[in-house]
């Protein structure tokens, strides 16, 4: 496996990582022989989340002996000190080790971004983490390009987390940015959510861009980690064919796909309607129905409260058909 540098953190990881939401379909047991296979393959980072139940537990007990390997990064939807610094605890002991590599804050509204810097905020947490090696490097993941751009502004950002892949292409200018601040670039959402059938061009087209830092695909079985591995090995350009494939994928889902650029905002009745296209695509492409649905469920305002008024569908630069999709959401749902 091709091996990088994570930006500023001068990390040495392998090109390709494991990404740890789909473990959550599987066991400890399958997750040893997952961990197993990377090492053998030289895959050497690993991204999970507090957010993904089962997900830093399990590689916990699987990377016992094995820990020395691999560069760990997780993240926590905690925006104040008190909370990251419970977090932080806890993903020590989930992941059964006395220091992550990168710690990064999950998803942040720019409005949330103020209160994680602000006095009593996450950030003190993390930087108090670092000091005593608990944590090793900050980072941060987004799904806004505005909390992107925000993000390149700041200096305590060494990594940037943000989806990108044949469809979700909206970040290229900005993650050309990260290459140009030595800000390590890390591509989650390569198969955009499950949604690209075509996982070898899909990855192709990730590694075809010097920008990239590393991907990090999900993955759950022994054969998909193959696949993934022979894709991800060549990272020369794209050919005419693969372009042209890359096009019809790219035609085929454009329709009906969201990019979370949120232009759509504000809803006039509240919903967040990015959140529940992403929680619709955990239920539909992901197999994850209990964790979907209970993170639809903490919506404030759920999709079947869209009125039909149209607003969101002329603001989107995508021409989504943005009520007939909440609706379907709804539908999926049961509210």
């Amino acid at each position: 496996m091709k091996q990088t540098i994570l930006g500023k953190t001068g990390l040495k990881i392998s090109r390709m990582g494991f990404g740890g939401i789909p473990i959550q379909r599987i066991d400890a047991a399958g997750t040893k022989e997952l961990v197993k296979k990377m090492v053998s393959n030289g895959i050497n980072y690993i991204d999970t989340a507090r957010g993904y139940t089962v997900s830093e537990a399990f590689l916990g007990e699987a990377l016992e002996g094995y820990r020395d390997h691999f560069v760990l990064a997780t993240k926590s939807m905690a925006r104040t000190k008190e909370a990251m610094e419970a977090d932080i605890a806890t993903s020590l002991k989930n992941l059964r080790t006395d220091h992550i590599d990168l710690y990064q804050i999950h998803n942040p509204t720019l409005e949330q971004l103020e209160t994680v810097m602000g006095e009593g905020g996450a950030l003190e947490a993390l930087q108090a983490a670092v000091v005593s090696g608990k944590v090793g490097h900050i980072g941060l993941t987004a799904h806004s390009t505005a909390v992107f751009e925000r993000a390149l502004e700041l200096p305590w950002v060494e990594t940037i987390m943000f989806p990108y892949n044949i469809v979700e292409n909206q970040g290229e200018g900005l993650i050309r940015k990260c290459k140009e601040k030595n800000i390590g670039f890390i591509a989650m959402k390569p198969l955009a959510g499950g949604a690209i059938e075509d996982a070898a061009l899909a990855l192709r087209y990730v590694c075809s861009n010097p920008d990239v830092t590393v991907v990090i695909p999900g993955m759950y079985d022994v054969k998909e980690m193959d696949e993934n591995i022979a894709a991800s090995e060549d990272d020369s350009p794209l050919s005419g064919e693969e372009l042209e494939k890359a096009e019809a994928v790219r035609k085929s889902l454009g329709t009906n796909f969201c990019r979370r650029c949120n232009y759509c905002q504000p809803c006039t009745k509240g919903i967040s309607i990015s959140n529940c296209f992403l929680f619709q695509g955990y239920l539909d492409r992901y197999g994850l129905a209990d964790w979907a649905k209970s993170r639809y469920a903490a919506l404030e305002v759920k999709a079947g409260e869209c009125i039909g008024c149209g607003i969101c569908e002329t603001r989107c630069p995508y021409q989504l058909p943005i009520r007939e999709m909440l609706k379907k959401c709804a539908e999926a749902f049961g509210a």
